[in-house]
């Protein structure tokens, strides 16, 4: 087995390290075919155990995982060994070979380092944590100056696909009326809601201006995404972004 994975296109320096997983190349039979990596969902254990473990051969050390809840809490990726993940859904970093890593399928996986190539972090941004303030949370805690990092927006349900009603849209514009602009009316109470806009504009106000990314649909492109939204019942992929450690001279 193969995974087919996604590399981010964004100027980061050659240290930081990262990937998108895909539902390609795993051993989960449907609805989880076929490289689902999260254990909640109802996948056998024994299917995401295998997976986990391909997973393994692309990184320096097991992901620093989160018992994600759409909060907005960030943790410092502290250790590797989990007999029960923390829960939140951000981690950062600036240790070496340490794995930054969240679990998604639909919603909207962040990743950030900064220019000098010394902190990580992955994100979890589905709409409730970016409403509660989990790019802010993570942000303050790395204690880096926003203008110094970079941020990468990985496949996420697509503006076209995603409809939410009036408390989706009503928890942004509470936030910032600015948030307007990334939701189209559809019909009474009902938007279209932009992930990718929302999380820029977030970052563009914490004061990140290099934002990359944002160019899939997990809804629309049933072949390279699982979709929360669209199977109800389904896999999740993994976001991951760690340091290289330096090479001695």
């Amino acid at each position: 087995m193969t995974p087919t994975i996604i590399q981010p296109n964004w100027p980061a320096p050659p240290q930081v390290k990262s990937f998108t997983t895909t539902r390609q190349g795993g051993y989960s039979q449907s609805p989880y075919n076929e490289l689902n990596l999260g254990f909640h969902v109802g996948d056998d254990p024994h299917h995401v155990s295998q997976n986990r473990s391909l997973l393994k051969n692309h990184l320096p050390q097991e992901p620093f995982w989160l018992e994600q809840t759409h909060s907005d809490i960030a943790l410092e990726a502290l250790s590797t060994f989990q007999e029960n993940p923390p829960t939140g859904d951000a981690s950062y970093t600036h240790h070496p070979h340490t794995v930054c890593c969240v679990l998604t399928a639909d919603c909207l996986p962040i990743l950030l380092c900064n220019e000098e190539g010394t902190q990580v972090a992955a994100i979890h941004g589905g709409w409730r944590g970016l409403a509660k303030g989990i790019l802010e949370k993570t942000i303050l805690q790395m204690n880096i100056p926003p203008h110094h990092l970079m941020a990468w927006l990985g496949p996420a349900i697509g503006p076209q696909q995603y409809e939410v009603g009036i408390e989706v849209y009503d928890a942004f514009l509470q936030k910032n009326s600015l948030h307007e602009k990334a939701f189209l009316p559809q019909g009474e109470k009902k938007w279209l809601a932009n992930l990718y806009l929302l999380a820029t504009q977030q970052l563009n106000q914490l004061g990140i201006q290099r934002v990359y990314g944002g160019e899939y649909c997990t809804f629309s492109n049933h072949d390279l995404f699982f979709s929360h939204r669209r199977e109800g019942t389904t896999g999740r992929m993994a976001s991951c972004i760690w340091l290289e450690a330096p090479r001695s001279t």
